[in-house]
């Protein structure tokens, strides 16, 4: 299967004509407006499905979408809690030093004094910023602003980030 990228999750039907009610996990909502091949599919990818947006609009933070083939309010409900995810080719394009959060999870994170902190999991949004979350071996997982200061060097490549953690924020951890 192709490598794909989710953008948005369907939190559900919006009228009775089939339209989606979806909440934008990337970070320009506008790109739904110009959304056309598309899958839906599951949190891990799993059992991607085709599909064809007619239309999107924007709608006070979340984005009302409608999809050939889904032309009722049932039909719409089946599909959600589904994803919606683009293939890499269709994804927009990245300005230099921003990553796709998909392309994070998975590298090992590398301090400068302590060596391997673990395995990237996840980067979320906390205010301001986005805080990447580490999975350790038998130990509570650790959260890092992912900002420049501390993270300093991404190698997508080469599976690592690099960082140098703020003073006493690993001994919180432990």
């Amino acid at each position: 299967m192709e490598d794909l990228i989710i953008i948005g999750k369907i939190i559900g039907a919006h009228g009775v004509r089939g339209e989606l009610k979806v909440y934008p996990l990337t970070d320009d909502a506008h790109r739904f407006l110009k959304l056309k091949d598309c899958y839906l599919c599951g949190p891990a990818l799993e059992d991607p499905g085709e599909a064809v947006c007619k239309a999107a609009r924007l709608d006070r933070g979340n984005v009302l979408i409608r999809f050939e083939d889904v032309s009722d309010r049932d039909k719409a409900e089946t599909l959600r809690g589904r994803f919606i995810a683009v293939s890499r080719d269709n994804a927009v394009k990245l300005k230099e030093g921003s990553y796709f959060i998909a392309d994070l999870k998975g590298l090992e994170v590398i301090d400068d004094t302590r060596g391997s902190l673990g395995t990237a999991i996840d980067c979320f949004e906390t205010g301001s910023q986005f805080t990447l979350e580490i999975k350790r071996d038998k130990k509570k997982n650790l959260l890092v602003p992912f900002v420049k200061v501390y993270c300093y060097e991404v190698n997508i490549e080469g599976g690592y980030i690099k960082c140098r953690l703020p003073e006493g924020l690993y001994e919180l951890y432990d």
